[in-house]
């Protein structure tokens, strides 16, 4: 790379290159949705080759790939002899739950249910965390963050409790209940436990190390989960060329360009200012369903979404409030609140 590509590179503002990887980690549901039908329409073997379970792993090692180049320097044998058994364990605790179980419940709920709904009950995992680290953690938090979780709470709630029943759902005593919508807040509630851990343990754990090693253990504990759960023929599908070629671009655009532009924004401005870059994903992420699938919002969607939204930029005063203060998010749970990012 010549000097001069270099000067421009550097010349071009930190917050543009975190909300070009906000648009690229909003797109991500909608862009893994599609390429599943791609994949419908041109079976191999009486097979879908670009299954949800082939593009999370095949995902996630072109990811490791990226996060191993970017963070390289960080990867060093010293730095793991001086982690404590607790910090191990704490890791790999995160790297299961936010790694491997999240992705995993989030990837099986975009087969069962609108993107849409998806990400708007992805929203569920900010109040819950909020919630969480006042409890356990004794945090101290203002009235504003107090009043957006609560709104987002009320605004997923609505979201399933108002969907139309379809065959898809459970019916409990005249109550409907979507499967994808079960699966998409266990999926939550699994990155609300790992994000709390990753406060109260991993919180001086840079950066790279904790991409790298949450990425690495979770794509073998969900290799191994999806080999128990659905048979050694799973994966038949993963050495596919018209898989591959699809993965080439997913890969490229999502993990490749998305993590890089957000680890450069991450460097290159304040962690308040991420966060609230990161606050647009689920507009994003409604945004790109309509464009790339054609999927309008419902009725419970939008009802429910404008709550949820609301309670996003009430949360933001809050959080506005407690930088001022000194109090910050860590970077591990400001990645683990953005929910799936298409890794």
């Amino acid at each position: 790379m010549t000097r001069t590509k270099k000067h421009l590179i550097y010349k071009i503002p930190g917050q543009t290159y975190l909300w070009l990887a906000i648009l690229i980690f909003g797109a991500s549901s909608a862009v893994t949705r599609k390429l599943t039908e791609i994949g419908a329409q041109h079976f191999i073997d009486d097979r879908n080759p670009i299954s949800l379970c082939n593009v999370l792993f095949v995902g996630n090692l072109c990811a490791l790939m990226v996060l191993i180049l970017i963070h390289w320097r960080q990867l060093n044998k010293t730095f793991f002899q001086q982690l404590s058994s607790k910090d191990w364990l704490s890791l790999i605790v995160v790297s299961i739950l936010a790694g491997a179980l999240a992705p995993g419940l989030i990837f099986q709920a975009l087969a069962l249910t609108q993107v849409n709904n998806v990400i708007l009950v992805g929203r569920l995992e900010p109040p819950l965390t909020l919630a969480l680290s006042v409890w356990l953690l004794r945090e101290r938090v203002n009235i504003w963050e107090v009043v957006g979780a609560i709104a987002a709470f009320i605004g997923v709630t609505l979201t399933i409790i108002l969907q139309t029943p379809t065959a898809n759902m459970m019916n409990l005593g005249g109550f409907h209940l979507g499967v994808g919508e079960l699966l998409a807040a266990t999926g939550a509630v699994a990155l609300v436990i790992a994000t709390v851990v990753s406060k109260t343990q991993l919180s001086d754990i840079p950066l790279g190390i904790y991409g790298v090693f949450r990425t690495a253990l979770g794509t073998v504990v969900f290799f191994f989960l999806a080999l128990i759960l659905y048979g050694s023929d799973h994966f038949m599908g993963v050495f596919s060329p018209f898989l591959w070629q699809w993965m080439f671009l997913y890969g490229t655009i999502i993990v490749v360009l998305g993590q890089s532009f957000w680890v450069r924004g991450l460097r290159a401005t304040t962690v308040s200012t991420a966060s609230l870059a990161s606050s647009f994903v689920p507009i994003v992420g409604i945004l790109a369903a309509y464009l790339i699938l054609n999927e309008a919002p419902t009725s419970a969607q939008y009802i429910g979404g404008s709550l949820i939204l609301v309670g996003i930029f009430i949360s933001q005063i809050g959080n506005r409030r407690q930088a001022t203060r000194g109090m910050t998010p860590t970077k591990q749970e400001l990645e683990n609140s953005m929910g799936f990012k298409g890794i």
